[in-house]
């Protein structure tokens, strides 16, 4: 039960990276003595130390390192990337012994580091909070097992089932259901619109309700009809805008040429070339309903705001799936769908 206890330390302290480590994955280390936490740490940022070397660097007495328990979130690695590969620190600093969470996916790692490990003589647990350290970094292992991002589909809609009243903005959420958004696209890598969206909401796209990383901004706008004073394209955050016109780089603006003809399963593929990990798709109807009826989504939330009647304007997407959980801020509920 203790390997648990601690594993769960392990996630706790990678949560707190959570948006920050991209395209690196969430990782939690805690190093345990006779009973006692004496060291811990998580992987901060991409280019930065990893979890592992973060908990051993915070043991105030190294010499009790060879008679102690690591515990780490997922598999250490075993290749050379930015930094060291920490399997082969952990061999020769010559711990007792290694607890995992969950193995690496990831083509440069999957069961070596453990091997490295093993083949030291170092005794190795694996699987412990197995299924809690895969959620934990569902984006990273979407990303490599499926080659694509993890896909958040959001929306917020009125009693009556619209997204606006009369094809014009109109605030649907409260000031809590905004602030969970802000924060919501702190921890995503991306987010995406398109040019219906953009136009008619003229979105920032960013964490302006909190203190936060702003996410990277997609625009999906074939023919260029975005003005350039539009809020999504201003120089707050890094912005990609999908189009078939142009090929370039112009200050925070990458512009990418793509076709439009099967443009979902051609935007997840450039996405992917990028390394981004993880993207909500916040509109519009038409964007939202084409992941929907392709069925590429992970995640889905709706924002409900049961008490609004806005009687006309543009429907929500059409969505059939048993909601697995729901929470409400003030007078709004938030649904929660997982595609398993």
């Amino acid at each position: 039960m203790s390997d648990e206890i601690y594993m769960q330390r392990c996630i706790e302290l990678a949560k707190k990276a959570l948006g920050k480590t991209y395209p690196n994955p969430l990782v939690g280390s805690v190093i345990v003595h006779d009973g006692k936490i004496i060291g811990e740490g998580f992987h901060e940022k991409s280019g930065q130390p990893h979890a592992e070397i973060n908990a051993i660097n915070s043991v105030k007495n190294p010499e009790l390192i060879k008679e102690s328990t690591i515990y780490v979130s997922l598999e250490p690695c075993a290749h050379f990337g930015k930094t060291p590969p920490c399997a082969k620190k952990i061999v020769e600093l010559g711990f007792k012994k290694v607890v995992i969470g969950t193995l690496d996916s990831h083509e440069k790692v999957n069961g070596k580091g453990k091997q490295i490990i093993e083949d030291a003589g170092i005794e190795v647990i694996s699987g412990v909070l197995e299924k809690e350290c895969q959620e934990l970094n569902k984006r990273f292992f979407t990303f490599h097992q499926k080659q694509r991002p993890y896909i958040i589909l959001k929306w917020a809609q009125s009693a009556d089932r619209f997204l606006d009243q009369d094809f014009k903005p109109t605030q649907i959420g409260n000031p809590l259901t905004k602030q969970f958004v802000h924060e919501l696209r702190s921890q995503e890598h991306a987010i995406l619109v398109g040019t219906r969206t953009a136009f008619n909401d003229n979105p920032s796209l960013t964490t302006r309700e909190i203190v936060g990383r702003n996410p990277v901004r997609i625009l999906i706008d074939f023919d260029l009809k975005v003005p350039a004073d539009f809020n999504i394209l201003n120089n707050e955050a890094e912005t990609i805008v999908f189009n078939s016109h142009k090929e370039s780089v112009e200050g925070n603006i990458k512009y990418i040429l793509l076709p439009k003809e099967n443009f979902v399963s051609n935007v997840l593929q450039k996405l992917h070339q990028l390394q981004i990990q993880s993207v909500i798709i916040e509109g519009g109807a038409f964007t939202l309903q084409q992941f929907i009826d392709q069925n590429i989504w992970d995640e889905t939330m709706i924002i409900k705001n049961e008490n609004l009647h806005l009687k006309n304007g543009t429907k929500a997407p059409d969505f059939n799936f048993e909601k697995t959980a729901e929470k409400y801020l003030d007078n709004n509920g938030i649904e929660f769908y997982k595609n398993i």
